[in-house]
């Protein structure tokens, strides 16, 4: 039952290539940089990796970006990252953009063991209709595009049809958790991180703390340990914010 672990390096020891990861996190909100760090550490490549966004040029999911190690992004949101637009727009990158909500549900769905769902969200685009560039070609042109998705009317509205999202390995951070791998989470990094966990089969938690099993109530328990199967210490000097805006100082009168 203890499923604490000695490194981070330990925990992503057995990610081969080509994997698909569920990664936690929103932004640099609650992403499990530490799991990352030791991930690019290891070399592993063509990696196809589902979050909502690709960190940043220096930081997160895009220190794997930046050395290669990314075949293929499925997120709702890349618009930090000037090195992703290059290798998407390059043809390096496979890039598969979903509406956030759905990103969420198709996560949600993997781990309820739900094969696809109907949403609204998307009816009447490109989405729908397909011919989004999921892949470019050296020469500009798309060498890989979306599908059409299939559409039903229920009450006079007409949905479309998502599906679900499973991962080989789930990347996580949490602010606690214990050594039975029931997890909490800090306020807003509540955020894709329980629907990543759910999805894997695999699923590796860092941790801000880790505490002894019966230290958390039960009922502030936000991810059951049924769900996790490794627990590492996360680094506390992997914080970053990723835009600081403050009030100019005030002048003296």
């Amino acid at each position: 039952m203890d499923k604490v672990l000695d490194s981070p390096a330990d925990a992503v020891a057995d990610i081969p290539d080509h994997a698909v990861l569920a990664v936690g996190g929103f932004g640099l909100c609650g992403i499990p940089s530490t799991l990352i760090g030791a991930l690019a550490d290891t070399g592993t490549t063509g990696l196809r990796v589902v979050s909502n966004n690709c960190g940043v040029d220096d930081w997160g999911l895009g220190l794997l970006l930046r050395a290669g190690r990314i075949a293929r992004m499925t997120s709702s949101y890349v618009g930090e990252n000037k090195e992703f637009a290059r290798q998407y727009l390059s043809g390096e990158l496979e890039v598969e953009l979903t509406p956030q909500g759905t990103l969420a549900e198709r996560l949600r769905a993997g781990g309820a063991g739900i094969p696809a769902f109907y949403t609204p969200a998307g009816v009447g685009t490109q989405v729908e209709e397909g011919g989004l560039p999921w892949r470019y070609a050296a020469d500009g042109s798309v060498a890989l595009a979306s599908p059409a998705k299939e559409v039903r009317e229920f009450g006079g509205r007409r949905y479309l049809l998502e599906e679900a999202i499973t991962a080989d390995f789930a990347l996580v951070r949490a602010e606690v958790a214990d050594r039975h791998g029931n997890c909490v989470f800090h306020a807003a990094a509540r955020n894709f991180n329980p629907l990543c966990a759910t999805a894997g089969r695999i699923t590796l938690v860092e941790a801000d703390r880790i505490v002894e099993p019966g230290e958390l109530a039960p009922d502030a328990v936000h991810l059951p340990g049924v769900y996790v199967d490794r627990v590492v210490a996360a680094d506390p000097a992997d914080r970053r914010i990723e835009r600081r805006t403050v009030r100019p100082a005030l002048q003296e009168a």
